[in-house]
């Protein structure tokens, strides 16, 4: 029978690993965590958002690069996904967004089902074994009871890009499969807040989320909210922006996108009275504290309420310092080049060894993409790994 050893136990390893197995090969798992899908777990913990719900040609212009990821995520796309998640006897619901959950919301369940599934198999799952390198045809793995190898026929890694390193993802890997000829782009935050040095008045909304508005910076542009940290801004619509987020830059937040600023200008056409400037356009144009404060943060002094003051409000600029810091984004771009890989996704320098998952050079917001593009490169990685190890044995 042939063997097939995937290293790395997240759900691109995973999915691998089920391809392999689903086609005979006899297959080890090697995750260097004393437990797997950690990140999994993780991204999980505030409701496990499978995939997004759209057109097939909306959903695959999410990723970065589009081509070649475009032929795995139509292979493997939003209804695969569900009806993984279905098979493993996980009932999922679609939010208003489009966004897919399961209905338990959290990632445990699915993830007991599936390596239960595994199991069934005949998976075998190796614990707290690290992946030290190559010699040979042999994976080598310094695990508690000391060095091991392994010899199989093939190999699926699925180690991780370089955020979130207590979970297992620090992209160590890199250095190795730099060494053996790999080209490896360098790893950059994605997913990831910004840094911003607010002034003192802004303190007191730290935690606060600033909702219903529009996000832009450089060629990218967001609807949704966003968070005031100490640090700077994060949450789903930062996240949607982060690659033009990697340098200083200025975001521009629309605080009234459901308005142009003519109408904006007439709603604040009325009479001020004996109002504050604040309680005027608290009533005018129902802005909250925190949007004022915003306001209040970028024009000093604001413009003249009328035209002027309407337009400020459609552009408040944010001049962020630079991107939090690579270890708390949510994931990373870089890893892997495309050009290091067949078509297969198998690496060119080292025959018989595949990659899946953030160890390849793309990135997607949240919202879905992420697991899905996991799920996706991991599925033909795995499939791809078999029907390799076949025409080894012939």
């Amino acid at each position: 029978m042939a063997t097939g050893l995937v290293i790395g136990a997240g759900p691109a390893g995973l999915m691998a690993a089920e391809q392999m197995a689903l086609a005979g090969l006899d297959v080890t798992i090697a995750e260097a965590k004393p437990s797997p899908a950690r990140k999994f777990l993780m991204a999980g913990k505030s409701g496990l958002n499978l995939t997004k719900s759209e057109p097939l040609d909306q959903f695959c212009a999410a990723y970065i690069p589009r081509a070649p990821m475009d032929a795995y995520t139509r292979a493997f796309g939003p209804n695969e996904t569900e009806q993984f998640a279905r098979n493993l006897g996980q009932s999922i619901f679609t939010g208003t967004t489009g966004r897919v959950f399961p209905d338990a919301m959290k990632a445990s369940p699915l993830l007991r089902a599936w390596l239960a599934r595994l199991d069934g198999l005949g998976c075998t799952l190796n614990r707290n074994w690290r992946w030290v390198g190559f010699s040979g045809g042999k994976a080598l793995f310094q695990t508690p009871t000391g060095p091991k190898d392994l010899e199989p026929d093939v190999i699926v890694m699925a180690m991780g890009g370089a955020s979130w390193a207590r979970l297992g993802s620090d992209g160590a890997w890199s250095a190795i499969l730099d060494k053996l000829g790999v080209t490896i782009a360098p790893f950059q935050p994605t997913n990831m807040g910004a840094l911003v040095d607010w002034s003192p008045h802004i303190a007191k909304f730290f935690g606060q989320p600033v909702k219903n508005i529009g996000l832009a910076a450089g060629n990218r542009s967001s609807r949704g909210e966003f968070v005031v940290t100490p640090n700077g801004v994060e949450g789903g619509g930062i996240y949607e922006i982060s690659s033009a987020l990697r340098m200083p830059t200025t975001i521009q937040v629309d605080l009234m996108p459901h308005l142009d600023a003519e109408q904006i200008a007439t709603k604040l056409s009325r009479t001020q009275g004996k109002d504050t400037l604040t309680n005027f356009l608290r009533k005018a144009l129902k802005l909250d504290p925190l949007k004022i404060a915003l306001l209040r943060e970028a024009f000093r002094p604001l413009p003249d309420i009328g035209p002027k003051l309407a337009t400020a409000i459609k552009s408040v600029p944010i001049q962020t310092t630079g991107p939090a810091p690579m270890d708390g984004a949510i994931s990373t771009a870089g890893g892997v080049e495309w050009n290091s890989l067949t078509p297969e996704l198998m690496l060119k320098t080292v025959p018989g060894v595949f990659c899946a998952g953030e160890m390849l050079d793309w990135e997607a917001p949240t919202g879905g993409y992420l697991i899905t593009g996991c799920l996706a490169t991991g599925a033909h990685a795995g499939a791809q790994a078999a029907l390799y190890a076949k025409t080894l044995k012939g």
